[in-house]
């Protein structure tokens, strides 16, 4: 497992820095209406395959803060979410939100409404995704015949995430909460399946993240939500099942590693190459078309 090497978190007046992640920085607000809040801040840093890679691609994490902001509002009458303001520090104005401390759960809820990526390689070898059975004959790029939940674990900073059943929800979060995270998982799923649809984008699956909210007991949403991070975006009017689809997300990027064209070895366990200039600049392009075809919003 490779050994991420993360630049230095920026200091921030008036804050503690708590944790820095693949692309997002953490502190604790000391000072200020907010005081004991966390403020999340969101990087340029690109990861793929457990590395995070070089460079960064600009606008990348005021792109992410502002998709989740739309993507918050658009889901506010299902399920509740963690932003508290954003009044954050002018060094990060754009790219920081300020948000409630919450107990999080230790799952990825995924919600898959099409095969591709580990599910298609699970399916491949067993004919199911996390225990659940699926008709033969699927290809990638097929849509399922109705949503699915596919959890997986949270794995430690490097180290891969791993798709398990939902009985092994059951036993880490106890049966009440697993039941609760895979009905808010595909309700938010269904939502933003059909709005995106309606713009000509297919979200063939999203990860989302929840917390409990410590005085009210209440499961809430957190983190990012349904961005090109976290879930994967297909042209509606390219989608053709059988191969690997064009996509809005970054696996442009894991693509473009895996090509000959990078000279990169995976198996190697050597860090990826850098980026180069034009996918750098396409990569970002693909990020403010999402951005773009999805609020309806100007970049």
């Amino acid at each position: 497992m490779p050994d991420l090497v993360l630049p230095p978190a920026p200091v921030l007046p008036g804050a503690t820095h708590l944790h820095s992640g693949k692309v997002r920085d953490l502190y604790r607000l000391d000072e200020g209406a907010d005081a004991g809040k966390l403020l999340m801040v969101a990087s340029d840093r690109i990861s793929a395959f457990d590395f995070v890679l070089s460079p960064g691609i600009p606008d990348k994490g005021e792109i992410l803060t502002r998709m989740s902001l739309w993507w918050f509002d658009q889901l506010a009458d299902l399920v509740s979410n963690h932003l508290v303001s954003l009044d954050v520090p002018v060094e990060v104005t754009g790219r920081a939100v300020v948000c409630e401390p919450l107990e999080m759960f230790p799952v990825e809820c995924v919600a898959r409404g099409y095969l591709t990526g580990s599910g298609l390689l699970d399916y491949r070898a067993t004919g199911e995704v996390c225990g659940i059975p699926l008709p033969e004959g699927l290809e990638d790029g097929s849509r399922l015949p109705e949503p699915v939940f596919t959890p997986a674990t949270k794995a430690a900073l490097g180290d891969h995430d791993e798709n398990v059943s939902f009985d092994a929800v059951v036993a880490t979060v106890g049966a009440g909460d697993a039941a609760a995270l895979r009905e808010l998982t595909l309700t938010v799923y269904d939502r933003a399946e059909r709005i995106a649809r309606e713009r000509g984008i297919i979200l063939a699956d999203t990860k989302l993240e929840f917390g409990r909210h410590s005085e009210s007991g209440e499961i809430v949403l957190a983190d990012e939500v349904l961005t090109p991070d976290s879930s994967r975006f297909w042209p509606a009017d390219r989608w053709e099942p059988g191969r690997s689809q064009p996509s809005y997300d970054k696996q442009f990027v894991r693509d473009w590693l895996l090509s000959p064209a990078s000279g990169w070895d995976r198996a190697s366990g050597e860090p990826p190459p850098a980026l180069p200039d034009d996918v750098v600049a396409q990569t970002r392009a693909k990020y403010v078309e999402a951005y773009e075809r999805l609020t309806g919003e100007r970049w």
